[in-house]
């Protein structure tokens, strides 16, 4: 364990929250696109990520092969996944439309992105207040070894 464990798991979650923040920004501007380079609608996407955990043993559970703890590291990103649902609108006069006059449209949800938006804005500022108490309290570890 180390001192600047707290600040590892807090800059974690500032670049999840910026990830997501970055995804959102491109569900929003494609929530029209008809056609992408690969085919179809634009598929919303959103981030996929799970707690970062470590195996961490003492000296005396490895001297008599106890098992280890799992400490959290803060946050791990898995990867980017698409939602493949489709939603269609009739309007022949596009010219993406199919042969029956559908359009396959982008299945995002404004409203859903703004509430994402809003949820990745306010961890985003929770982590950056964390870090600043993190580093309030190095500051003064410091400033007490000083004396």
């Amino acid at each position: 364990m180390s001192i600047f464990n707290g600040l590892n798991i807090n800059v974690s979650g500032l670049a999840l929250e910026r990830l997501k923040l970055d995804t959102i920004s491109t569900n929003i501007a494609n929530v029209n696109t008809t056609r992408t380079p690969e085919g179809g609608a634009y598929r919303k996407k959103s981030i996929d990520f799970a707690e970062s955990l470590k195996n961490v043993s003492t000296t005396e559970q490895k001297r008599n092969s106890l098992a280890t703890n799992r400490m959290s590291y803060g946050v791990r990103i898995n990867g980017i996944t698409e939602d493949q649902t489709v939603r269609t609108s009739y309007d022949p006069t596009n010219p993406d439309a199919d042969e029956n006059g559908y359009v396959e449209q982008s299945n995002v949800n404004m409203a859903d992105e703004m509430v994402d938006m809003i949820q990745a804005l306010r961890t985003y500022e929770a982590n950056a207040s964390a870090v600043e108490m993190n580093k309030s309290m190095l500051r003064k570890a410091l400033e007490i070894s000083k004396e």
